[in-house]
């Protein structure tokens, strides 16, 4: 690998140009190419110096990373030739179409013995870092998802597009495993699934109410924990956070104490690819590893399996 890593962003629709535009920014990275079967948006997207390619094939021995921001269907056949190649892959949610999918992804990238991220930006958003950072045993965690039909296409339901986001945040809040998954849902604008909501609850005890839509009038992204003796809130959107104590003085009364707390304030996407290309550099796995991909989509797969959803509107999507 040289000096400067070599990157490439593959599909430059809704999330793609905006990989572009932070990808040719980045410190210790070069965008050297934008690929995408659709030459004049690629050619819009691209800047000063960014070669533009319809097919990914034109990367090989030219590139050593790349984004793959095309449709889910696409992720397996994209990500695998790279991989196995040794070219490192920040593949976006959801990372595959189907678990047997994902599990190949992993094993091309050891064989490759290249990195494999996942692109869940919510766990880069400055506020939920910070809360992350502070919770440690909730019993109870309560997500609003909520948005308005959005001008992309949608051929994944509403578990797969938007409450996976979710689904891997709490994966990561709690690590005693799942134990049981209850779940709504109802498709009213389109045939997929488009609000849903889900009751996870964990080894530990801890249950996650999770709601999802994207037919909301007002978009809303809230993430709410309460543990013993502490509630923490984030308004994802707003890049907000509040963590409320209860203090205990000896011999007095209690003290509830605590509200807004600081925040960071930088783009999540950007943070990112930051760390994507900072695993690669210093041989560090990624915050959102491959497997912890293949882990929010086995239990949106549980999810969409509780909701009712037939085998073949599970997985398939599109950026």
């Amino acid at each position: 690998m040289s000096d400067t890593l070599r990157l490439a962003v593959i599909g430059v629709g809704h999330l793609g140009r905006h990989h572009v535009r932070l990808a040719s920014a980045l410190d210790g990275a070069r965008l050297v190419a934008a690929v995408d079967l659709d030459r004049s948006r690629a050619e819009a997207a691209a800047g000063p110096g960014v070669d533009v390619l319809t097919d990914f094939r034109g990367l090989f021995g030219r590139i050593d990373a790349a984004v793959v921001a095309v449709p889910t269907v696409d992720h397996l056949t994209i990500a695998r030739e790279l991989l196995e190649r040794g070219v490192h892959v920040l593949v976006e949610k959801p990372m595959a179409a189907s678990l047997e999918q994902a599990d190949t992804m992993l094993e091309a990238a050891a064989r490759g013995g290249a990195v494999l991220a996942v692109g869940h930006t919510e766990r880069f958003n400055p506020a939920i870092e910070a809360a992350l950072a502070v919770v440690q045993q909730p019993r109870f965690i309560e997500i609003d998802r909520l948005s308005g039909f959005p001008e992309r296409s949608l051929d994944i339901d509403v578990v797969f597009d938007v409450m996976i986001h979710d689904l891997d945040l709490i994966l990561a809040i709690d690590r005693s495993g799942v134990a049981a998954v209850e779940a709504v849902g109802v498709p009213v604008l389109t045939p997929r699934v488009d609000i849903a909501n889900a009751r996870v609850k964990f080894a530990s005890g801890c249950i996650a109410n999770l709601t999802a839509s994207r037919i909301s009038r007002d978009a809303i992204r809230k993430v709410r924990c309460f543990q013993p003796d502490m509630y923490v809130s984030v308004d994802a959107g707003a890049r907000e956070l509040e963590v409320w104590r209860l203090r205990r003085p000896e011999g007095g009364r209690p003290v509830i104490e605590g509200g807004p707390v600081p925040v960071e304030q930088d783009e999540p996407l950007r943070r990112e690819l930051v760390d994507f290309v900072d695993a690669i550099r210093t041989g560090r796995p990624p915050r959102v590893t491959g497997e912890a991909g293949r882990e929010a989509l086995a239990l949106a797969t549980k999810v969409a399996a509780a909701i009712g959803v037939p085998s073949e509107m599970v997985g398939e999507g599109s950026r």
